[in-house]
């Protein structure tokens, strides 16, 4: 839904999302934007009296992670450490095709040629024997995979940490890949397939629909790695009635986030997208998120953890509220840009954000849209810089030229685990566009 109305509320204390961000849960107000409603209607039929007076708070998650289940080389008691030891507030599980559910046994040489030599020694030494179970078939050594409903008692915590279950649907058209994630899924959805890509693409992305509608519960969806294989094409996302989220950036080194000198980057293809789904097929614009996509927990080789993330406003932490924010538009995208406020005001058409001050960083943003006076058959043309500002409180005032605006924010400050060379901090706002 289109996001034209905003709601000025108060922001409750949460946990700051990591020592950079320290400061974001002392800031008191907050601008969430929301989808084509007054912003008084926020809470509709609230089921308390509370529910309609609970402030917002910033929730900080990651959506795309990978354990031992599939191809990661950690246990996911481990992994879930990780991130809750670093102020996240939830976490996707997403491995390859399964769900982390059921009997599962491995054996301990492949603990050890995946996790490292000491994989088995530091899960033993964090979670203890008591917590580990291990058996002898056939001479060799077996350890138990815990499964989700187990594993997650370990690590939920009213308003502090919650786990959503979820699974990255890896399909593929011939020999390009075509993979999905779904986040709070019940069960396991196999890879539909397809007679072409943008077939495969909805195809997956309608069974995620109706298991949703079957079950009466939110279930998140969004594109992963388009650039991946370089399998799909900007017109492909934009074709693809079902899809609504995709991954603007993306912390595995091996996707292609900045295109190659004939194909173009994660960011160039959000704006070839938009541009054709909302002047050409009268859609609304995808929005951009941003994951780990998390493999490597030895190291900072590989796709290794701590890269990208969603900053979502929502009232509380549960797997319901989470996914309903992120439908509304109600996140950002960051790689380490925090952002304290943001707003769209749809009368005056202004665009304005609050980004946290960093002693010592400066920042550089962005208000990125392609206008409706171009030359359309010209794609330097589609999503141009329409202003560019180094304050803290940047604002931009649409001319009504605009097809859409979307913000990008650079820091000076270089990203701590980087996927791209010479990588500075940053962070992603949505599109917002007038009718």
């Amino acid at each position: 839904m289109i996001l034209q109305n905003v709601l000025f509320g108060r922001v409750g204390v949460a946990r700051s999302p990591d020592r950079f961000n320290r400061l974001a849960g002392l800031i008191s107000t907050v601008f969430c934007l929301l989808a084509g409603i007054p912003a008084v209607l926020m809470a509709q039929n609230p089921s308390s009296k509370s529910d309609s007076l609970a402030p917002i708070h910033w929730y900080r998650g990651n959506l795309h992670t990978h354990s031992l289940w599939s191809d990661g080389n950690d246990f996911p008691e481990m992994i879930c450490k990780w991130y809750k030891d670093r102020d996240y507030h939830f976490l996707g599980l997403s491995d390859h095709n399964v769900l982390s559910s059921g009997e599962r046994w491995m054996g301990a040489q492949t603990v050890e040629k995946r996790a490292g030599k000491n994989g088995l020694a530091r899960y033993r030494k964090v979670f203890g024997n008591d917590w580990i179970e291990t058996r002898v078939r056939n001479a060799n050594t077996e350890v138990r995979l815990k499964p989700f409903n187990e594993f997650r008692t370990l690590f939920d915590e009213t308003e502090r940490f919650l786990m959503i279950q979820a699974e990255e649907i890896t399909d593929h058209f011939g020999s390009l890949p075509v993979h999905i994630n779904a986040t709070n899924l019940q069960d396991l959805i196999k890879p539909q397939g397809g007679k072409s890509i943008r077939e495969t693409m909805s195809n997956n992305l309608q069974a995620i629909q109706r298991q949703q509608a079957r079950l009466g519960r939110p279930i998140f969806a969004h594109l992963n790695h388009p650039n991946f294989g370089w399998a799909i094409t900007a017109e492909d996302m934009a074709a693809v009635v079902e899809e609504k989220f995709f991954e603007v950036y993306n912390g595995h080194p091996s996707v292609n986030q900045l295109g190659d000198k004939d194909r173009p980057g994660l960011e160039k293809m959000w704006d070839i997208a938009n541009t054709i789904r909302i002047e050409k097929r009268k859609l609304a614009p995808l929005y951009g998120i941003a994951t780990d996509d998390s493999h490597n927990y030895h190291g900072t080789g590989g796709a290794s953890p701590g890269r990208g993330w969603v900053m979502v406003a929502a009232k509380r932490l549960t797997p319901a509220n989470i996914v309903n924010s992120l439908e509304a538009g109600n996140f950002y995208a960051s790689s380490g840009v925090v952002i304290q406020a943001f707003s769209f005001n749809r009368q005056e058409g202004t665009y304005s954000l609050q980004i946290q001050p960093v002693e010592g960083a400066t920042f550089r943003t962005q208000f990125i849209g392609t206008r409706k006076s171009r030359d359309s058959k010209d794609l330097k043309n589609v999503g141009i810089v329409l202003h560019e500002s180094k304050e803290l409180s940047p604002t931009y005032k649409m001319t009504g030229d605009e097809l859409y605006v979307r913000v990008v924010i650079h820091s000076s400050e270089p990203h701590a685990n980087p996927s791209l060379k010479s990588q500075k901090k940053q962070a992603w706002l949505q599109p917002v566009w007038q009718k």
